[in-house]
């Protein structure tokens, strides 16, 4: 069939009135048919998704260079008539990416871009007043030019909007995310190296000494933060320390250096050899800027927090500042429970301990008090409780600084007190939520402390910490905190004090026979230990570790340090009758220790005696935890009561001896 040219010429005009000049040069090139245009035209309408992809979907065919480049020239056109503003083709106009992410980063946040398809592209000083210029997929869109003038105004600047196509921006936006990506992963990367690689690039710092901390130029603290050798060297005290499952970091200068120390099982190692003292401003600086704290502020402590990946987990770092003499120190506590495994039975070793802290925590109400020092496990112990009770007929609810765990299905509140939201009002609150369980991270004030009880009174189990030596010693912190005595007995269902000793290497601990003597001092007798085998743990000195090394004689479990891991020593005091009559007759904390180890309690240092007779730790390691005199006079009190130690020297004697076969001195003498 042929055309004559006068239907040639209507043809190609219907064409051209009907589609876009891009439009009809597609139709009249062959690359799709007027209806295939039509359906185009309508499919992106209602999709939203280009006209070329569309096309070329339908053609079967890839547009070329020359045509896209048409089309967009296009595209741009008629935004431009539409909105009456310049276009932006980030081909043809250079965009810095730099400048892009520095106004996101210090103006415009980047869920404002996001929200309303927009990207900051410059600023102008030179205009008065200042202006902004942001291209805008829709410059039209009224709640976007509300949000940016609501932004801009304040800091003195102008909108200056420009048009932008939606594939324009998405490339824009996706180019800044793809580079904050990069750099979040770069920052939260830890990577366990050697330190020695960084401290060859010390030397390179422009950093000069200064006599005194409050002399110390800010501004070059600030630039040596920044040096890529500072950035590693403090990223990989991070990584060192999650390598060696330390609990705290200690950043600490000195008059001639920077001396690095990390609490490891409860005692505190040099990490590094001392590290230079010009670099102590700017090891100061890149801590408390990871930390968002005041790199300005040196005069007074301040407390922060980093939070890193490593090995695929989250983990939280503590972290506090201090002024001294030679600079602040940095002291950071490592939030790791990623390895803890929760429960009573995996932390209690003693059959009787455990099954009368089960028991107490079965109960339907009452108050618990778990006491011990910082770093003692106070709260693993009560993630543990909880974790007895945990099940969807219960309500849980804690309140905590920090919340160090995390477990399904119970309610966890932290605590902001610039806020206002203190333990306090978040136990009151907790009581207008029909609770069954409350965790209480620490009482510390008579407030607390007097609501706690009352809610341990009106039917909840509540469960919280004291600070005390002992667990007699809590009774007695209770009244000074202005409880009165009746309040105590009736509420209190008992007492859990708690230490952590370290476990002798089994690998490498050493049999040996303690002297008389010496066990003597612990309360012990030669004749009731005379099967049991006590170990030394084989502990070197730095040098003999390093010349182990060498000679790859080094033990492979404890490295030399003679003590792996930590295990749990505890004292429970369940409240009973006697306890409760001694309570409201104030009686004296010495007092009540006697009473509660007559009825049966096993004092810290028992338990920790009975784990050195199993070979899991050492005498030195209870001498430097649990041993006390007091602890050890109300176990010889509870034992000469009872009739099984004599009266004359002491030696531990067995229910049926009538006389001491040491010394043949009768038990039953005065």
């Amino acid at each position: 069939m042929t055309y004559s040219s006068a239907q040639r010429r209507s043809t190609a005009l219907s064409v051209r009135t009907e589609f876009s000049p891009f439009g009809n040069k597609l139709v009249q090139s062959g690359v799709v048919n007027s209806e295939q245009m039509r359906q185009a035209l309508i499919e992106s309408r209602k999709s939203g998704r280009p006209l070329t992809e569309i096309i070329e979907s339908i053609s079967g065919k890839q547009l070329s260079p020359e045509l896209l480049r048409e089309y967009k020239k296009h595209q741009l056109f008629e935004l431009k008539i539409l909105y009456g503003v310049d276009s932006l083709d980030p081909e043809v106009s250079q965009v810095g990416n730099t400048a892009v992410g520095n106004l996101i980063n210090s103006l415009i946040p980047v869920d404002i871009c996001r929200r309303h398809n927009l990207v900051p592209l410059s600023k102008n000083q030179d205009q008065d007043p200042p202006s902004v210029l942001v291209a805008m997929v829709n410059p039209d869109n009224l709640e976007a030019s509300d949000d940016l003038n609501r932004i801009l105004r304040p800091q003195g600047f102008t909108l200056q909007r420009m048009v932008i196509t939606q594939e324009d921006y998405q490339q824009l936006i996706n180019q800044f995310l793809d580079e904050l990506a990069v750099q979040q992963k770069k920052l939260e990367k830890e990577k366990f190296t050697d330190i020695n690689q960084d401290l060859e690039n010390l030397d390179n710092l422009d950093l000069e000494d200064a006599p005194d901390e409050a002399e110390a130029d800010l501004g070059a603290a600030m630039k040596g933060a920044e040096d890529a050798p500072i950035i590693n060297l403090v990223n990989r005290i991070l990584a060192k320390a999650l390598h060696d499952k330390v609990s705290d970091i200690h950043i600490e200068p000195q008059e001639e250096n920077l001396r690095i120390r990390f609490r490891k099982d409860g005692v505190l190692n040099q990490a590094f050899d001392p590290l230079p003292k010009k670099i102590i401003p700017a090891v100061t600086a890149r801590f408390k800027i990871i930390a968002n704290l005041d790199i300005a502020e040196r005069r007074l402590p301040q407390d922060g927090r980093i939070r890193r990946l490593f090995e695929g987990r989250k983990v939280d770092f503590r972290v506090n500042t201090l002024p001294s003499r030679y600079g602040e120190k940095v002291v950071l506590r490592i939030l790791d429970n990623s390895s803890t495994q929760l429960g009573l039975d995996k932390l209690i070793t003693d059959p009787g301990t455990l099954e009368i802290v089960q028991e107490m925590v079965g109960r339907p109400f009452g108050l618990i008090l778990v006491t011990g020092p910082t770093g003692s496990g106070k709260t693993t112990s009560l993630y543990s409780a909880l974790s007895e009770r945990n099940s969807p007929g219960i309500n849980i609810s804690t309140v905590e600084d920090p919340i160090e765990y995390s477990l399904p299905g119970i309610t966890q509140v932290q605590v902001i007190r610039e806020k206002g939201l203190d333990f306090s009002t978040a136990l009151r609150a907790f009581l207008r939520q029909d609770p069954d369980v409350l965790l209480v991270g620490e009482t510390r004030d008579k407030e607390t402390a007097k609501t706690a009880i009352e809610a341990a009174l009106t039917g909840h189990l509540v469960l919280t910490t004291l600070h005390t030596n002992d667990a007699p010693g809590a009774i007695a912190r209770l009244g000074e905190m202005g409880i009165e005595p009746f309040m105590i007995s009736s509420s209190l269902i008992g007492v859990l004090a708690q230490r952590l000793v370290r476990r002798v290497c089994s690998t490498c601990r050493l049999p040996y026979t303690p002297s008389p003597e010496e066990l003597a001092r612990y309360g012990l007798s030669v004749s009731q230990n005379a099967d049991v085998i006590f170990y030394k743990a084989n502990t070197l000195t730095n040098e003999q570790i390093a010349q182990a090394k060498t000679n790859n004689q080094i033990c492979p479990d404890c490295n030399g340090i003679g003590y792996k891991g930590r295990c749990g020593v505890y004292e429970v005091m369940q409240i009973t009758e006697r306890l409760q009559t001694l309570i409201n007759e104030e009686a004296p904390t010495e007092l009540i220790k006697e009473a509660a180890v007559e009825d049966g309690m096993k004092t810290l240092l028992a338990y920790s005696l009975e784990l050195v007779r199993q070979g899991a730790t050492t005498l030195e390691e209870v001498q430097r935890v649990t041993f006390t005199d007091t602890g050890l006079e109300a176990e010889l009190k509870a034992k000469r009561k009872s009739g099984l130690t004599c009266r004359n020297c002491g030696a531990d004697l067995k229910p049926e001896w009538l006389d001491c076969p040491y010394c043949m001195t009768s038990r039953f003498q005065d």
